[in-house]
């Protein structure tokens, strides 16, 4: 893989090409989650390909260069909705109850219909869902990232997973939505 990455920092056009095969479905993955659709996640993609081959030789290698892609396509998917769209399915409150803690029961849910559910939220809900549930963000690093309050944060989490809930509840699954996910990105368990 450093022989990749060695390519990558010289522009070699072969080491970014084996790069981004090498990584596409892992970083489609996090996109997707991101997105609200295949379109989308696919310009998110592409800017964050973008942004490694960039900002590649700032990589340390003594890090997993996998966690740093991560990383990178995530801040690339908030930076998209940042710019984008104004979070405004939103409202201050200082602290919502969490909903069930059903994390046995949700494992009857597939990923892709748990992707679908997803990506049907509001961007500002969907945003937040997927760094505090998904990506173990913390609401005050989540409200720096986004430029909200940490109220502001609890309170979409709350509602994406009310929201959540009420999908599933409707769609006669009987599945309750923990606090914290444990979803691989590749679209495992």
């Amino acid at each position: 893989m450093q022989g990749i990455i060695n390519g990558c920092i010289r522009k070699d056009r072969s080491s970014q090409y084996l790069l981004y095969k090498e990584f596409y479905s892992y970083c489609m993955a996090i996109c997707r989650r991101y997105a609200i659709n295949d379109f989308d996640a696919a310009d998110v993609l592409n800017n964050g390909f973008l942004k490694v081959f960039t900002h590649i030789e700032k990589y340390d290698p003594s890090r997993p260069f996998k966690s740093w892609i991560g990383r990178i396509m995530s801040n690339t998917a908030i930076d998209h909705y940042r710019t984008s769209l104004k979070f405004s399915d939103h409202e201050d409150v200082a602290e919502h109850q969490e909903i069930g803690n059903g994390a046995a029961v949700y494992d009857q849910l597939a990923y892709k219909d748990l992707l679908q559910l997803i990506q049907g939220l509001s961007p500002a809900y969907r945003t937040v869902f997927n760094l505090y549930a998904i990506d173990g963000y913390a609401h005050e690093e989540i409200a720096e990232l986004l430029n909200i309050s940490v109220g502001t944060s609890k309170s979409n989490l709350f509602k994406a997973r009310q929201k959540l809930q009420e999908k599933l509840n409707m769609s006669d699954r009987g599945v309750e939505i923990p606090a914290k996910l444990n979803i691989d990105t590749d679209g495992k368990r």
